[in-house]
């Protein structure tokens, strides 16, 4: 879901490409230096299980790609819904019955499912050299890796702690984009005279309601939502209070829609504002996509809009809700890895795929070009001379600055959280919205949870 963010430098001449695919074929094909995999490397068939991309017309195209280098191994794309992962993944790796090759997220994932995957270490070093590590995004590796294995290559990443705003709306009610929690308020006190939907959040969802606290917390002091994931703070330290009584003036302030803690942020909020209902909405960079005239199209045609117009989209900054004049920093992780499962039948056919995606320049400028996520080789950048944007005028330079400023984030966003803490975090997000609890009751029990699921604190 990651919705799974570029211009983008030109193919590199065709006879290097050949060159590359002809070593790297021959490497998977001979084992050498490598991972030996069952069956061939360059024909068969894979499955290949995921939650994102959840366009699957965003897999299809991946894999169409692929298959122009490698016609004879056919990928099945199985989408997955995220809420149903873990349940239906498990027995089928257990079984030896499931996928060949499967999306790996940083954090709870990693923990859960590392021992059902390959290391791909090797993997990496025979396709990018001894040095692969200096090749790939940082921030791809450290999340994928646990205990010295490199559970999964990742794809690329996504990065959260901004806002998309109906830039049409904007004009309309001659609204700027608030950079103040007053000024914010005011933005929706006047759309709403006009009948028109301010922001939009799917509350009951802890991944997003994560994302709106840990970009309120870097605005009340910057980086203490990291330090209280890290055991360096507390999670009911005085900032975590402030940064909860700041979420639910969200609600009380009448910034958050009528009925939030019962949304989900897909479908319901992602096709509110896509169908124009409201002006703002919570989501990353993964959203970059619909900034495209394509995948816009695609958007509100699945969203049950027929005929409807693409509308710009455009990027914010969060605002300082706190009012203490800090910039709300971004923060991200790998958006997803693929792992390779130690059943597969066909592992050498499933590590040419893995490759291909994560380590070719051909196949990250296909991941680069769906502005999904911001690819995991940071040489490859997308080609905005090929992307058709919805207008190009307003979107260009915002679209192309949210990348640029993405790639320097360091901060992560799920890597460091176990899934005793993301639901403790939902728990006390969805306690203080309704008003079952004070900010700081519900920091003092997301404390204690975080110590019971033996978190340890400084």
């Amino acid at each position: 879901m990651r919705l799974r963010l570029l211009p983008r430098s030109a193919f590199r001449p065709l006879i290097v490409l050949v060159a590359a695919a002809a070593a790297a074929t021959c490497l998977a094909a001979c084992g050498s230096n490598g991972p030996s995999g069952g069956g061939s490397a360059t024909s068969g068939t894979i499955n290949w299980w995921g939650w994102t991309p959840t366009d699957t017309a965003t897999a299809q195209n991946y894999i169409s790609a692929f298959n122009k280098q490698y016609p004879n191994i056919k990928v099945n794309y199985k989408l997955v819904n995220i809420s149903d992962w873990v349940a239906a993944l498990r027995p089928a790796l257990l079984s030896g019955r499931g996928p060949d090759v499967f999306d790996m997220q940083p954090g709870a994932y990693v923990t859960q499912f590392k021992s059902f995957t390959e290391d791909l270490t090797p993997l990496a070093q025979q396709a990018l050299g001894k040095d692969w590590k200096s090749k790939v995004a940082p921030i791809g590796i450290s999340g994928l890796t646990s205990d010295g294995k490199l559970t999964a290559m990742s794809v690329g990443s996504t990065f959260a702690g901004m806002l998309w705003i109906n830039e049409e709306i904007f004009k309309k009610y001659n609204l700027s984009p608030p950079t103040t929690l007053a000024e914010w308020e005011h933005v929706c006190q006047v759309l709403k005279q006009n009948q028109k939907g301010c922001f939009v959040q799917g509350a009951a969802q802890e991944g997003f309601d994560q994302d709106t606290l840990q970009s309120i917390a870097n605005s009340v002091q910057p980086g203490l939502w990291t330090k209280a994931s890290t055991g360096d703070a507390k999670w009911n330290d005085p900032g975590i209070v402030k940064t909860l009584s700041i979420w639910k003036e969200l609600f009380t302030s009448g910034i958050m829609q009528s009925g939030a803690v019962g949304y989900q942020q897909y479908p319901d909020a992602n096709n509110d504002f896509l169908t124009g209902k409201y002006a703002m909405v919570m989501m990353g960079t993964w959203y970059t996509q619909y900034a495209t005239s394509k995948a816009m199209t695609a958007a509100l045609s699945a969203a049950g809009v027929s005929g409807a117009k693409p509308f710009p989209i455009l990027p914010i900054a969060f605002p300082d809700v706190a009012g203490a004049g800090n910039t709300s920093e971004m923060y991200g992780d790998s958006d997803f890895g693929l792992a390779v499962s130690t059943k597969s039948k066909s592992r050498a056919a499933a590590e040419t795929f893995v490759k291909w995606m994560t380590t070719t320049t051909v196949g990250q400028q296909v991941v680069a070009d769906q502005l999904n996520d911001l690819p995991a080789l940071p040489s490859v950048q997308p080609n905005f001379d090929s992307i058709q944007l919805v207008d190009p005028t307003s979107q260009t330079t915002p679209v192309q600055d949210l990348i640029a400023k993405a790639a320097k984030v360091t901060e992560p966003r799920e890597a460091l959280l176990s899934t005793d803490v993301q639901n403790a975090i939902l728990a006390a997000a969805t306690s203080v919205a309704t008003g079952k609890a004070s900010p700081q009751d519900a920091a003092d029990t997301l404390q204690k949870a975080a110590e019971a699921a033996g978190e340890t604190f400084k």
